[in-house]
C-alpha cells in the first residue's frame, strides 16, 4: 500500500477552473504538495470539470466513495468567497465533511473559515489555524534574485502563501475501520474541493517537530575532487521532500583541539573553502527523503526517520549524521574578572562540530557568508569562519546540551577567552569571565578608529564598547549615486553614559584620482562630499573641488584633516603635505609600499603623525582592528577635542594588536628631542600583545637601526640601545611577525598584526629640519600630474553654464590654486636649503 494514496475525484467533478474567477488557471492533474501526492481532476483533467465545487446556497452534496481504511485524510480545498472584511466573525461554516464508515456510522466535521480553510487568495494575517498553504515555506535563491528583493535576501526564509489551495488533515479516530465514503455538504459560500488523499502512516503528514542539526561529510574521493574549486561550498544543497532544510554551510576544517590551541583566540579562524564538512538544519516527517546534491549532482539520500533512529547514514560518496543533542535556553553573562560587572564584548558559541549557536537577535552566518558591503552591517562580525555577536555583557538564546565551545574577545587589552564549557540538562545560566591584562586608559592612552562607514550612531557605540575602543569616527560619504550616514551627522560627538566611548559622525570626501580625505570633527558638512564621477561621485559628474579646499573648510571649523590609506589615490596628497594641510596620515594595511610612502615624507622634513583606521564598510571588519592610540596628559580630560589635539600633536601609535612604547632619551612619540649637536641617544622600546609577536625594531629615516627577535613568537619584546645621531633625524618603533612581516588577521582585508609609532624628532643643533631632494622631486611630479589632470582629463561644465559652490568666476583657476601654492612651497624650501631645482 502507498503511504499516501490519492483518490481520483474525476467522476464526481461538477465544475471547472472558471469557478476560481482567476485569470491564472489553477493547478490540476498529479501534484506533490509538501511531498505528498494529490490528484486534481483526474489523470487527464478536463478544465471544464476538474473540481467539486459550489457557488453558494441551494447546491447539492457530493458523495465520494473511498472503500479503504486510513489513518488520516488530506484535503486540498479553497474558499472563494469571504465576508470577514464586512465584519463577519471567523468560524463561519462553509461546508461539512461527513465520513461514513462501512458499518454505517458517520462522523460530521464542520469546515470553518479561518480554521480548516481560508479564502484564496488570502489577505495578510488571515491564514487558517488548522490548514497549510499548498506551497511550502522555503528559502530565497541563494545567489541571485530581483533588484526589489535585495533587502529580503538577507531574511533567507520565505513564508508560504497558497497558490491555489489549502491543505487540511482529518485524523481518523477509527483508523482500523474502512471508510466507505465521504459526503461533502456545501454551505452558503463559493467553495471547492480539488483533491483528497488517504494517509496510511502513523506520522502527521506535515512536520510538527523543530529543526535538527545535521552534519554532511563527503567521502575522501569526493572531497579531493572539490579541492581547488573556490565555489565548492556554494554548490552543496540539501533537498527534503516532506519537510524543509536551511542552506548548508561549511564547518571548520580544524578540530576542536586545534581551535582551542590557536594563539589567535577570539579573532576568528580560517574559512573552510571546501564543501566538506558542512551542516544543515532539517525539519521533516519520518517518511521524508533527504537528498544531498553538489553542483546539481546527487551524492546520496537518506530516510529522515531512519536517520534520526540510527544517527548516521553513510553511502559511497557522502555521510549524513544527526548531531542534535538537545538544547537549553541559556542566559549568558560575560563579566570583567576584576570588577565582576558585565562587560561589552563580542561572543561566539558553537558545538564541538563547529555549528554556531549565536545569541538570540544575532546571526549564525552574516549575510549567508557572502559579502556585506553596505549590507547586513551592525551587531555582528564575521572573521573568516566565525560569526561574533556584539553584546553588552548579557545575552540569551539556545545552547546545545553537553560540550559548548565559547570564543569571546574585547579589543586588544583583554585576554580573549576560548574554552570548553558544559551545558547540563535544565541549566539556564552561564557566566564567563574576561581578564584585562593592560589598561591603556589608566596610562592615558585612548584608542580610536579614524575611518568607519555604514554603522549607525547607536550601533557604533555598541561595537566600540564591544571592542574596548574609545573613539569611533563614523564618516558620512558618497558612493556614486548613494549617500550614506546622512542622518547620523549632527555636528557634535555623542558620548556614552560612562564617558569612555565617543562616536562622532563626520565626513570622508573623495575623488577617485586626486585622493580621499577624512575630515574629523566637522560642525557642518563640507560640500560637495565627493566629485568628478564614479566610483566616488555621480555618473557624468564634473570636478568641483580639490582636497585642499576640503581641508581648508575642515580647519575653518576647528576640525582635523587625515589623509586616509596614504598615499592612494595618489594625486593630491603631496600638495596637501607640502602646504601643511594634512594633520595626520593613516596606514590602512601592513604594506611595504605604504611604509615607503610614509618614510618618504618624513625624510623630506614633514612632520606627519601616524594614525590607524579600518575603513570599515562590511561586517567582516571589526571596528578598531587597526586603531589609533593617542596620549593625553594627566591634566587633560578625555574628550573628543582633546583626543584630536593629541593626534595632531603626534602623540600616537597605530596598533593592529600589540601595545608599543617608545622613547628617545626620555622624549616620547610626537616630541622633539633637542641636542646641542650630533651625538648618541638612548632608545627604549617595548611591545606587548595578546598575539605572538616576533620582531621589535627601531627605524631611523626608513632604515632599521636596532632589532630584537623571538623566533617562536612572544607576548613581550623589549629593546634598549644607544644610537649615534649625525644630524637632524627621526626615529620610530615598530613590531610585527617574523622579520617584521605581518601575520594576517581573519578580516576580509587580511590585515597584518603589527604596531607602529609616530616619530620622535631629534634636532641635532638648532631647529629640527630635514630635506630629501628625491622626495621634493617626487612631490613636484605629483603636483604636475594633478595639474595636468585638472586641465586635460577631468570633466568640467562649459564656462558660464553653471555657478559653482565657491562662487568664483574662474573655476579652473580656483581648482589649480592649491597646486601652485604647493609647488611654490616646495621650491621655497629647496631654495632656502640651497638645493638646486
Amino acid at each position: 500500500m502507498q503511504d499516501y494514496q490519492p483518490i481520483s475525484l474525476h467522476p464526481f467533478c461538477n465544475t471547472g477552473a472558471d469557478i476560481t474567477g482567476s485569470d491564472a488557471a489553477p493547478r490540476t492533474g498529479a501534484w506533490q504538495y509538501h511531498g505528498i501526492p494529490f490528484l486534481i481532476g483526474g489523470e487527464e483533467p478536463d478544465p471544464a470539470r476538474c473540481f467539486i465545487g459550489w457557488e453558494g446556497e441551494g447546491a447539492e452534496s457530493v458523495t465520494v466513495p473511498v472503500g479503504a481504511a486510513a489513518r488520516r485524510v488530506l484535503f486540498a480545498h479553497a474558499l472563494l468567497e469571504s465576508r470577514l472584511h464586512e465584519g463577519e466573525h471567523p468560524g463561519h461554516v462553509v461546508a461539512t465533511y461527513v465520513f461514513r464508515y462501512a458499518g454505517g456510522e458517520e462522523v460530521r466535521v464542520p469546515i470553518r473559515e479561518r480554521f480548516e480553510v481560508a479564502e484564496v487568495p488570502t489577505g495578510w494575517g488571515e491564514f487558517p489555524f488548522l490548514a497549510l498553504p499548498d506551497e511550502k515555506n522555503g528559502l530565497m535563491p541563494r545567489f541571485e534574485g530581483s533588484w526589489s528583493a535585495i533587502g529580503m535576501r538577507q531574511a533567507e526564509a520565505i513564508q508560504a502563501w497558497p497558490k491555489d489551495y489549502y491543505l487540511w488533515v482529518w485524523t481518523n479516530p477509527r483508523p482500523e475501520e474502512e471508510i466507505e465514503a465521504i459526503r461533502i455538504e456545501p454551505g452558503d459560500r463559493k467553495f471547492l474541493v480539488a483533491a483528497i488523499t488517504l494517509g496510511h502512516l502513523e506520522e502527521h503528514p506535515f512536520p510538527r517537530e523543530g529543526r535538527r542539526e545535521v552534519v554532511i561529510t563527503l567521502s575522501e574521493e569526493e572531497t579531493g575532487q572539490q579541492k581547488g574549486r573556490s565555489d565548492a561550498q556554494f554548490q552543496l544543497e540539501v533537498e527534503v521532500d516532506r519537510g524543509v532544510a536551511t542552506f548548508p554551510y561549511p564547518l571548520p576544517e580544524k578540530s576542536t583541539e586545534e581551535f582551542l590551541s590557536d594563539p589567535h583566540k577570539g579573532w576568528g579562524e580560517r574559512q573552510n573553502r571546501g564543501a566538506s564538512p558542512a551542516y544543515v538544519e532539517i525539519a521533516a516527517t519520518p517518511s521524508a527523503s533527504v537528498t544531498v546534491k553538489n553542483d546539481g549532482e546527487e551524492l546520496g539520500r537518506a530516510n529522515w526517520g531512519e536517520l534520526q533512529e540510527k544517527g548516521r547514514v553513510e553511502g559511497e560518496r557522502v555521510r549524513i549524521e544527526v548531531v542534535d543533542r538537545g538544547k537549553n535556553w541559556v542566559h549568558v553573562s560575560v563579566v570583567d574578572d576584576e570588577t565582576g560587572k558585565p562587560v561589552a564584548c563580542r561572543a561566539h558559541f558553537r558545538s564541538p562540530e563547529g555549528i554556531p549557536y549565536q545569541p538570540h537577535g544575532h546571526h549564525n552566518q552574516v549575510n549567508r557568508n557572502l559579502g556585506t558591503w553596505h549590507s547586513d552591517i551592525g551587531g555582528d562580525l564575521r572573521l573568516g569562519q566565525i560569526s561574533y555577536a556584539y553584546i553588552d555583557g548579557n545575552c540569551q538564546g539556545w545552547l546545545p546540551r553537553g560540550e559548548v565551545i565559547v570564543d569571546v574577545a574585547r579589543g586588544f587589552e583583554y585576554e580573549p577567552l576560548r574554552a570548553r564549557v558544559e551545558i547540563q540538562p535544565g541549566q539556564r545560566k552561564l557566566e564567563l569571565r574576561l581578564k584585562r591584562w593592560t589598561n591603556m586608559n589608566a596610562q592615558r592612552w585612548f584608542s580610536g578608529d579614524t575611518h568607519v562607514h555604514f554603522l549607525g550612531g547607536q550601533g557604533a557605540h555598541r561595537e566600540a564598547q564591544g571592542e574596548d575602543l574609545n573613539v569611533v569616527n563614523l564618516l558620512q560619504s558618497q558612493w556614486g549615486h548613494l549617500f550614506t550616514n546622512t542622518e547620523d551627522f549632527i555636528g557634535a560627538p555623542t558620548v556614552s553614559g560612562e564617558g569612555n566611548t565617543i562616536v562622532y559622525c563626520s565626513q570622508e570626501n573623495r575623488q577617485h584620482l586626486l585622493g580621499h580625505l577624512t575630515l574629523l570633527g566637522l560642525k557642518e558638512p563640507v560640500y560637495p562630499w565627493c566629485t568628478d564621477g564614479p566610483s566616488e561621485a555621480e555618473l557624468g559628474g564634473t570636478l568641483e573641488a580639490t582636497m585642499a579646499e576640503w581641508a581648508d573648510a575642515c580647519h575653518a571649523q576647528g576640525g582635523t584633516v587625515v589623509i586616509p590609506h596614504l598615499p592612494n589615490p595618489n594625486g593630491e596628497p603631496a600638495a596637501l603635505i607640502a602646504t601643511g594641510r594634512a594633520d595626520a596620515v593613516e596606514m590602512l594595511v601592513h604594506s611595504p609600499f605604504f611604509h615607503l610612502e610614509y618614510y618618504r615624507y618624513l625624510n623630506g622634513g614633514y612632520r606627519l603623525p601616524l594614525v590607524g583606521g579600518t575603513d570599515k564598510m562590511e561586517s567582516s571588519v571589526p571596528v578598531g582592528l587597526y586603531r589609533t592610540y593617542a596620549h593625553l596628559p594627566e591634566d587633560e580630560e578625555f574628550t573628543y577635542d582633546n583626543w584630536c589635539r593629541a593626534v595632531r600633536a603626534g602623540r600616537t601609535f597605530l596598533s593592529g594588536g600589540p601595545m608599543i612604547r617608545f622613547s628617545v632619551n626620555g622624549a616620547q612619540v610626537g616630541d622633539t628631542l633637542r641636542l646641542s649637536g650630533p651625538g648618541t641617544v638612548e632608545v627604549e622600546a617595548e611591545a606587548e600583545s595578546i598575539f605572538p609577536i616576533h620582531t621589535l625594531q627601531i627605524v631611523q629615516q626608513g632604515r632599521v637601526v636596532a632589532q630584537t627577535d623571538a623566533v617562536q613568537g612572544a607576548r613581550t619584546l623589549r629593546l634598549k640601545e644607544r644610537l649615534k645621531v649625525d644630524g637632524h633625524t627621526w626615529l620610530c618603533a615598530r613590531c610585527g611577525g617574523p622579520g617584521y612581516t605581518a601575520v594576517p588577521h581573519h578580516d576580509s582585508w587580511g590585515r597584518g598584526i603589527f604596531a607602529h609609532t609616530s616619530p620622535v624628532y631629534v634636532a641635532a643643533g638648532g631647529d629640527w629640519w630635514m630635506h630629501d631632494a628625491g622626495t621634493a622631486q617626487y612631490m613636484l611630479t605629483l603636483v604636475e600630474g594633478s595639474l595636468s589632470y585638472l586641465r586635460e582629463t577631468a570633466a568640467h561644465s562649459p564656462h558660464g553654464t553653471v555657478t559653482h559652490h565657491h562662487g568664483e568666476a574662474d573655476h579652473l583657476a580656483h581648482l589649480e590654486a592649491p597646486f601652485h601654492e604647493a609647488a611654490a612651497a616646495i621650491h621655497k624650501r629647496m631654495h632656502e636649503l640651497g638645493i638646486p631645482h
